[in-house]
This record gives structure tokens, sequence and C-alpha cells, in this order.
């Protein structure tokens, strides 16, 4: 995995391989980053990255001088690597091993950008948006990647969609549009 953009741009880390993730395609992920750039101010925001994997999402936004990411995964060997990976890199990122969900039911906290990545298979995608967008700021954006044969039609927070190769990715505002 590669940083795009901000401090460390153009590094290259590399995760265990015994990991259980798909991290996010860099293009998918150069394609989010250039959506959020027009939207967010790095340098003032709170950023939660649910299902952070091998943390490619956190480093991105920490790279690009996010003060404050929360990364949450349940597999201690992801928190693990990207304690070590922040650590090293001197980046504000606080990992923490706990399920998505139980994490959102326990912490009041809210951030002005919540990102998710779940198993293309998850079963409570509704459950999760629904969670995740009750912990957003007043101007908080949610983005939730998923497959294509996940939809979120109807659902009044729902902004917008874009596609990156198999990647979709869901915008969410805090408040439904009116």
């Amino acid at each position: 995995m590669r940083i795009i953009r901000g401090t460390h741009r153009g590094k290259i880390l590399r995760a265990p391989s015994n990991l259980p993730v798909r991290p996010t395609t860099d293009m998918a992920k150069e394609g989010l980053f250039n959506v959020l750039e027009n939207h967010l101010h790095w340098d003032e925001i709170r950023a939660l990255d649910l299902f952070s994997g091998t943390g490619n999402l956190s480093y991105e936004l920490a790279s690009r001088g996010c003060p404050d990411v929360t990364a949450v995964d349940q597999f201690r060997d992801c928190v693990r690597f990207i304690s070590k990976t922040a650590t090293a890199l001197s980046f504000p990122i606080r990992a923490v091993s706990e399920d998505a969900l139980r994490f959102l039911q326990r912490n009041p906290s809210r951030w002005d950008l919540i990102v998710a990545d779940p198993p293309y298979d998850y079963a409570d995608y509704p459950a999760l948006a629904d969670a995740c967008i009750n912990r957003l700021t007043p101007e908080g954006i949610l983005v939730l990647e998923h497959g294509a044969d996940t939809h979120f039609d109807g659902h009044p927070n729902l902004e917008q969609v874009r596609r990156y190769g198999s990647v979709h990715f869901s915008f969410f505002a805090a408040t439904p549009a009116t």
C-alpha cells in the first residue's frame, strides 16, 4: 500500500500477509480523497476509521494533516500493525481493538469524518450506516465502502455513490437532505 499525499507522500508500507484484510486499492483511495478534499480541511477534523484493517485510510488521513484519527478493527494483529506503523511514522493515530458497532454504541464521541470498510459480505450495513450517522458532527460525512451488491437507495442521508473499479463508496451527510 502507498500513501498518496501529504507529509509521507509516496511512502510504501508492507503489511504482514497473515492479516485478514482487503485493502482499498490506490485508485479507489485516490478517488475517495479527491472527493473529500473538496469538503474538509484536514487539519481541523477528527476522523474515525472503522474496519481499519491495515490502516491504509488512517495513514492517508494522518499524512494529509488530520490531527486526530481513531482506527478500529476487531483483529488484534491489525491493531498491532497500525499502532506500530503509526508510531514509526509519528502519526496521531489511536488504534482500538473492538467490533465496530460495539465501539460506536459505547463511545459517545462525535467525528467530522467516519470511513468504514467492512467485508463486502457484511450482514449489517444498514445498522452500521445509522450508528455511524448518529456519531457524526452536524457537518460530518460518512463514507461506506462496499461492493456492487450493496445499495442504500432511499436512505435519507445518502448524498452520492462513487464507483472506482469494483469499489463503491456511499457518502452520507449527518443530516438528511431536504
